[in-house]
């Protein structure tokens, strides 16, 4: 994993939660990880709207069981604030069924719990994703599918990881943001 030299620093606590969301990306899934979100946190990329804990663990528990290796190849610290942590990455998917490599760039933005974001163990409540200058739409059949691809893989996993953040189903819901007709400002490649 390599650091971009003009990325923001980061005191103990927040180096933690991003060296913990870095590890999720790269397939190293663990409960204690994914205890970095509130119950009723978003996750939010290309593919998958996750509307709480319990769907969005069985997305990171899901990974190494589609992908042979993901490896970190950077990051820029972006923003770092009360609200926010905002970073560059970049992220190498190699799949297990094809032999194949696919490198994102993405701008991830972790939209932090006010609880506690001046605690030792900083949580997320939003997880937005853009990955390769996109923002996605919550609108039409592209976002149900979203929806319904984070409800079917928590419910299928066979996975007693999983199972401990079921309870987490019944929590609050944020109302669905939306980004209009998808344009972002996620970068392609410049680290």
């Amino acid at each position: 994993m390599c650091v971009a030299s003009k990325s923001l620093p980061l005191d103990k606590a927040r180096q933690a939660l991003l060296d913990d969301i870095i590890a999720l990306y790269s397939c190293e899934p663990t409960i204690e990880r994914v205890k970095r979100y509130t119950p009723d946190c978003v996750y939010d990329d290309q593919f998958v709207y996750a509307n709480d804990r319990y769907k969005m663990a069985g997305q990171w528990f899901a990974l190494p069981k589609l992908f042979k290796a993901s490896k970190n190849e950077g990051y820029q610290v972006v923003r770092s604030d009360d609200e926010v942590i905002q970073f560059k990455n970049e992220q190498s998917w190699t799949f297990k069924v094809i032999p194949k490599t696919a490198t994102i760039n993405a701008l991830v933005t972790l939209s932090l719990d006010p609880e506690t974001v001046h605690s030792d163990f900083i949580r997320v409540k939003y997880h937005k994703d853009q990955a390769n200058d996109k923002d996605y739409s919550h609108e039409g059949l592209g976002f149900t599918f979203k929806k319904w691809q984070a409800d079917q893989v928590a419910k299928h996993m066979d996975s007693k990881e999983v199972a401990v953040f079921e309870a987490d189903e019944t929590a609050g819901k944020e109302h669905v943001r939306k980004y209009g007709d998808g344009k972002g400002e996620a970068p392609e490649k410049n680290f």
